[in-house]
């Protein structure tokens, strides 16, 4: 689940990233402005979901994944689109 609020006089937006993978242990999220090489863990709930909220620029779009135990890349099923990656496989995108 991707949830956007946005505010009136900021230049951001938050955004709620939520995924509950089976059986997870980790996830984190790569690609958000276009660093994939920094990933931003999601914290993990009670009921096994992982969920993060980051703030990012308002009037642009970013290209994700998500990574599960280190091993394995899923994309949001929630996403604006996705788009094509150099992997033959595809990124999810959020636009904003």
């Amino acid at each position: 689940m991707v949830q956007k609020t946005y505010f009136k006089t900021k230049d951001y937006c938050k955004v709620k990233f939520s995924v509950k993978p089976e059986n997870a242990e980790t996830v984190e999220i790569l690609g958000l402005n276009s660093d994939w090489s920094k990933a931003v863990a999601m914290n993990k709930k009670k009921d096994g979901s992982f969920a993060v909220d980051i703030n990012l620029p308002k009037d642009s779009k970013h290209e994700f994944k998500y990574l599960v135990n280190e091993q394995e890349w899923i994309n949001e099923p929630e996403a604006d689109s996705e788009a094509p990656n150099i992997f033959g496989g595809t990124n999810s995108i959020i636009t904003l």
